[in-house]
């Protein structure tokens, strides 16, 4: 028999995400088969990462002993930010499935962000042995920020005003010379060049406005969202290779590599109220995602664009 004060109670509850326990106390009792599921859901989903992530990064490449390398100048940093957007999301996720266990919010935070940033870890200590890449403390700072970011706001709103999502947007490349290059380097599938071609992709921060204007009449789903994203990279510090005997096989440092710069409105599909659980929790996991919105961009180069929907 489960004690009377570990019964679930579901609830629906103002900021709609997915279905489970809140403002339980700390000494509650946790039902254990719960517990149970979710621990083994951690390890099953974790482990199956982690394999699907060598095959597509490492399994390529020889492994070496460990070591570490400095990439904080690489990519125009969009690869950290990625890092921020890996360790806040999985926090997130993590903690939303502890609370459904049965945990308070506040041991599900810690639990959560402790899982997600374990998890990116993992990943970092793969890198370091592989001779491809190394341990970089970048990647671990981000990876602080981005848990961070989840776990301060839960501490101290016991809500996400400010996520960080992501958006991708499948980029032609039209030269012979720049499709080899991106081939090589980002795959040719949209699964691997989703992960890997930096040139697509776009993180936002987006802040839900009636979370801090309470009294205001702004619909409680609409966001502001600030984008971040670059363009013309071919390469991590530069648009240039060399093979194994230092001999230049590609060169186009006549193209800019530029930083560039968003604002658009954003949709907070937790705050879209439904009495279905599986639709509450699937919103929960798609608002990792930017909705697709009109956005201004602005470059390093003073170039300013504006997109009727972009993603």
């Amino acid at each position: 028999m489960v004690a009377q004060d570990s019964v679930v109670t579901v609830t629906s509850m103002n900021d709609g995400i997915a279905p489970y326990l809140t403002n339980r106390p700390d000494t509650a009792v946790v039902p254990r088969g719960r517990i149970w599921a979710v621990s083994g859901i951690h390890v099953g989903v974790y482990t199956a990462s982690l394999v699907i992530l060598n095959e597509a990064w490492f399994a390529g490449y020889p492994q070496r002993t460990f070591h570490s390398f400095d990439d904080s100048k690489e990519w125009q940093q969009v690869d950290k930010i990625g890092h921020g957007w890996s360790s806040y999301n999985l926090s997130r996720i993590s903690a939303m499935s502890w609370k459904w266990a049965g945990m308070s919010d506040k041991k599900a935070a810690l639990v959560g962000s402790a899982s997600g940033f374990g998890f990116l870890t993992v990943i970092e200590i793969l890198d370091a042995r592989s001779s491809k890449w190394g341990w970089s403390w970048s990647d671990i700072a981000a990876n602080t920020l981005g848990t961070g970011l989840y776990l301060s706001q839960e501490l101290a709103w016991k809500e996400q005003r400010i996520q960080l999502k992501f958006s991708f947007h499948p980029k032609s490349y039209e030269e012979q010379m720049l499709i080899d290059r991106t081939d090589d380097l980002y795959g040719s599938v949209w699964y691997e060049q989703m992960l890997k071609d930096y040139n697509s992709q776009t993180y936002w921060l987006s802040a839900n406005l009636k979370s801090f204007f309470r009294q205001s009449k702004i619909p409680a789903w609409l966001n502001v969202s600030f984008g971040y994203g670059a363009d013309g990279m071919y390469g991590g510090f530069d648009n240039t290779a060399k093979d194994e005997y230092g001999n230049v096989t590609f060169d186009r440092r006549d193209i800019p590599r530029v930083r560039q710069f968003y604002l658009a409105p954003d949709v907070d599909l937790t705050k879209i109220r439904t009495n279905k659980k599986w639709l509450r929790t699937t919103l929960f996991l798609l608002n990792a995602f930017k909705f697709p919105a009109p956005a201004l961009m602005i470059d390093t180069r003073g170039q300013v664009r504006f997109h009727p929907i972009y993603f």
